[in-house]
């Protein structure tokens, strides 16, 4: 019911094939109303990136105060933050923390207090792409366009450590559910140096990282309407109360109310494709975004008989 009202509201458009740039998935929204939308963001483990072309401006409402914005680059958010326009009509970008660095031209360690203006991060390219956006007439076309300027402002982008990828991997893989001593292990690092070089490179230290994973899995089972003691219980919550106080502390609501938001409905549509999105288990390699100055982000697999092929 929840996903039939959410898809009502947007249209929806899915690019017919993958990005050329592994760890990046976009989608396409355009208000079938024409009204004023206001949304709560729900944390997700990817960087999000929304150029809108729709003519209006997008007040962002954080902890922080009040954003009007023309696009924006919003990081791992976690409490209140809520999206208000009218006439929204836009492209949404996902990025892995593998490949935000690379795209976005500065650390996801910068984006940790909640939303920036994209313009500020990508000056002329910015404005550019939204007129280009704005003055196309298919999704298909907008998504190429979208695309191809992804991966050009990737090419002469960093890559993170095939460790830092390895850990992401796992975690992703084991539904935030991995310890983090048995990632250093696996690696070859101590503790300490997996947490600098992890939040360095995405933005993210990796138990906080391992708790929103664990926490968009445990949101979009609650949206399908599952029985939240049943989630607690699967995800490796403690109990319920566990899995009610990181809600709240992500989102600033309860788990009730995080089950009837829209966002999470159209999910399943939109972003279905996501790594973090799929019952995966641990995986067996890990996949990353290899940067070269002729071939720009190639994706590349690393098939690893050990872990510990990573150590100096």
């Amino acid at each position: 019911m929840r996903e039939r009202e959410a898809v009502a509201r947007w249209d929806v458009a899915i690019p017919p094939r993958p990005s050329r740039t592994v760890g990046v998935s976009l989608a396409g929204f355009r208000d079938r109303n024409g009204g004023r939308v206001d949304m709560r963001v729900v944390p997700h483990p990817a960087v999000t990136l929304v150029v809108d072309f729709g003519g209006g401006l997008l007040v962002v409402d954080t902890a922080a105060g009040q954003q009007q914005l023309t696009s924006l680059v919003a990081g791992f958010t976690h409490g209140a933050l809520h999206v208000r326009g009218e006439n929204t009509a836009c492209v949404e970008v996902r990025l892995s923390p593998m490949v935000a660095y690379a795209v976005l031209g500065t650390s996801p360690v910068e984006l940790e207090h909640g939303a920036v203006s994209l313009d500020d991060l990508w000056g002329r390219d910015a404005s550019r792409i939204r007129e280009q956006l704005s003055e196309t007439r298919s999704w298909q076309d907008r998504f190429t366009l979208t695309d191809t300027l992804l991966a050009c402002r990737g090419e002469e982008g960093p890559s993170v450590d095939p460790q830092v990828a390895w850990s992401w991997d796992r975690i992703v893989g084991s539904r935030g559910r991995v310890r983090i001593d048995e990632l250093a292990a696996e690696v070859g690092w101590s503790r300490k140096r997996l947490w600098s070089r992890f939040r360095a490179q995405t933005g993210l230290p990796p138990k906080r990282a391992a708790k929103l994973v664990r926490f968009d899995h445990a949101a979009h089972r609650l949206a399908a309407g599952e029985d939240a003691a049943r989630i607690a219980a699967d995800s490796g919550y403690v109990d319920q109360s566990h899995l009610h106080r990181d809600v709240l502390e992500f989102t600033g609501v309860t788990p009730a109310t995080v089950a009837r938001e829209p966002g999470l409905a159209v999910d399943n549509i939109a972003w279905a494709d996501t790594a973090s999105a799929r019952p995966t288990d641990a995986p067996t390699h890990t996949r990353t975004a290899r940067h070269t100055r002729k071939g720009g982000i190639n994706s590349e697999e690393h098939n690893l008989r050990s872990p510990t092929d990573y150590r100096p």
